[in-house]
């Protein structure tokens, strides 16, 4: 598919060293999930410009279909990819400017996905662009390649997971994968994720029986029993933590009955939690035992419990990918990221399953919130680092 470049700017090879623009022009596409409005367009003609073969991916049908992109450059072993997307969310309130002008002010560029994650893949092909003066004949010793979704804001059915499978069923290989999350808290350089963890949402539908509150024998009230399942859950600790991991944690996100009379035993109550486990559980060993715990409590009730694993823990352990990025970090910044596997999930728990991956992309203090925005000093660090990651893995030795 030929990106549409009536409405595009005009890309040359040695502007794209330049970060700021190709962010630029990126955030003033409106690409709220699952709507696409032209961003990789803009992507695929700046890669196009660089040399990069481009394949458009597009899944599902209707008001669920998502764009995505698939760029390489070179066909050898072995091949490093960037992974990200394109999509973000939606504007919100509290805006102080246009969110999709991406308009810089006292070294600031504002816009929605900034931060998360157009400014990184912003920099990373501005990174690929300075990247050809470190190389023989201006092509790296192996591949390149981008895995660009725009469904990582939203379900993340079309998006990422159908990427890889089609990744799988044409031959195409990948050797590692940087993820351009923002992974820093506070400041460029302080934190990378090697992994992540799992995701487990439940939730729980006690059954009763509906009646009025001066006859309970002629009742049974659901919310007492739920209240001792969902004790039962909380009353001890999953885990102590592992050598990369926090401890795993149990969260009730909130119980309901939708009762609103005074003067009534309802019939059903429901509540929903959520466990973010370390690499010492799985999803379905999890469910197993949210399972039994609720059974040995309610023995003989009726409930319902609802399980959907969002994502399993993984850990990439350090090593070349960490080591690369630690080392351009202290080249560049000054300083040395912690090996972190905290936060929420990113599309890394797809990927893990096709080659080692980790994370590292911009500041992401404002990232989803009104005014999102990063320095322009960081988009260029970024790029420096990026630079160097690239350059110092394909002159890496391998065994």
């Amino acid at each position: 598919m030929t990106a549409d470049t009536s409405t595009l700017p005009a890309f040359e090879a040695a502007a794209l060293t330049d970060p700021l623009p190709l962010a630029q022009a990126l955030i003033r596409r409106p690409s709220i999930t699952p709507a696409d409005e032209g961003a990789l367009d803009v992507l695929q003609a700046a890669l196009e410009t660089l040399g990069f073969r481009c394949t458009r991916l597009p899944f599902g049908e209707g008001d669920e279909r998502v764009d995505n992109l698939y760029a390489r450059l070179g066909t050898a072993a072995p091949n490093f990819c960037f992974a990200g997307h394109t999509d973000v969310v939606p504007v919100g309130q509290g805006w102080t400017l246009d969110p999709f002008a991406a308009e810089v002010k006292d070294g600031i560029l504002y816009g929605r996905g900034a931060s998360d994650m157009k400014g990184a893949i912003a920099a990373f092909v501005a990174a690929v662009a300075r990247a050809r003066d470190d190389w023989a004949d201006g092509a790296p010793g192996g591949s390149l390649s981008l895995l660009i979704t725009g469904d990582e804001e939203g379900p993340a059915v079309n998006g990422t997971r159908k990427m890889l499978d089609w990744l799988r069923e044409t031959g195409e290989t990948i050797d590692h994968c940087l993820v351009g999350e923002p992974t820093n808290p506070g400041r460029l350089g302080e934190m990378m994720k090697i992994g992540r963890r799992g995701s487990l949402n439940g939730v729980v539908t006690v059954h009763g029986s509906q009646g009025h509150v001066a006859y309970p024998h002629l009742a049974d009230n659901p919310i007492p029993r739920l209240m001792r399942m969902m004790s039962a859950l909380i009353e001890k600790p999953l885990d102590a933590g592992t050598a990369h991991f926090q401890p795993s944690n149990l969260e009730i996100t909130t119980i309901d009955v939708g009762n609103p009379a005074t003067n009534v035993i309802p019939g059903a109550a429901t509540a929903r939690f959520n466990i973010r486990f370390n690499d010492l559980h799985t999803g379905e060993r999890l469910s197993a035992w949210a399972r039994e715990k609720l059974e040995v409590v309610d023995e003989g009730g009726d409930h319902d419990l609802d399980i959907r694993i969002s994502g399993e823990s993984f850990l990439t352990p350090p090593g070349l990918l960490s080591d690369l990025v630690s080392d351009a970090c202290e080249a560049v910044l000054e300083t040395r990221p912690e090996l972190s596997t905290s936060g929420g999930t990113s599309d890394a728990r797809f990927i893990k399953d096709l080659c080692p991956v980790m994370e590292f992309g911009m500041v992401g203090r404002s990232m989803h919130k009104a005014d999102e925005n990063i320095a322009v000093a960081d988009l260029e660090a970024l790029t420096e680092v990026y630079r160097r990651v690239v350059s110092g893995y394909f002159a890496a030795p391998r065994g």
